[in-house]
């Protein structure tokens, strides 16, 4: 009966490895993660494109509370050669950006955020937490606090645009080849999109 067990052990866990590949190596990826760091991969939705070879990456309290939030995130982005271009409110409608990857760096309130266009994603955030979304990465504000504000920071020479229907031949080959990031907005040369991103083409 032992050993009986045993090969019924053997077998049971070669077919996980074989079934599921891919939740073994979601556990791998999420242990190499720094911590209150996670990834979103998404897929196309619709007419959203969202960018199934680049995640979304999601940082938890990122930013230490300070008096002057905004200037403690611009001064991050910055620092991490991402040009802060704005402060504002995300918009209450699906879109996304087809010129640009994109930072949220949340200075104030607090907002439920949908991630990867209608039935998508909901990411809360709040004071000290960041967002980075890939190009073709559809977002809207679900629900969001009065005091609600965020920073947008985008790599060198990346302007945004607001892209709110399917993407055109022209577009879609603009994303693919938009020029990739070398920093991590957040931790710089040793942060996530260096480890996680790899440099790969946008979708």
């Amino acid at each position: 009966m032992r050993d009986m067990s045993r090969r019924r052990l053997m077998q049971l866990i070669s077919g996980i490895a074989l079934v599921a590949p891919d939740i073994l190596t979601r556990m791998a990826t999420a242990s190499a993660l720094p911590a209150g760091v996670s990834m979103l991969n998404l897929e196309r939705n619709g007419w959203v494109p969202n960018n199934s070879q680049l995640p979304v990456i999601i940082y938890k309290k990122a930013f230490n509370i300070s008096n002057d939030m905004i200037q403690s995130a611009e001064a991050q982005f910055e620092k991490n050669d991402w040009p802060p271009q704005w402060v504002a409110r995300i918009f209450d409608y699906h879109h996304y950006h087809s010129s640009a990857h994109e930072v949220l760096g949340c200075v104030s309130g607090n907002a439920n955020i949908m991630l990867g266009g209608p039935g998508g994603n909901i990411v809360s955030l709040s004071v000290g937490d960041v967002v980075l979304l890939p190009t073709g990465t559809g977002h809207c504000n679900q629900n969001s606090s009065d005091d609600f504000l965020v920073v947008g920071a985008y790599p060198p020479g990346q302007h945004w645009d607001i892209c709110r229907t399917e993407p055109t031949v022209e577009m879609t080959q603009r994303m693919r080849q938009l020029p990739f990031p070398d920093n991590d907005p957040v931790s710089g040369r040793s942060g996530p999109l260096v480890n996680f991103w790899q440099k790969k083409s946008a979708s």
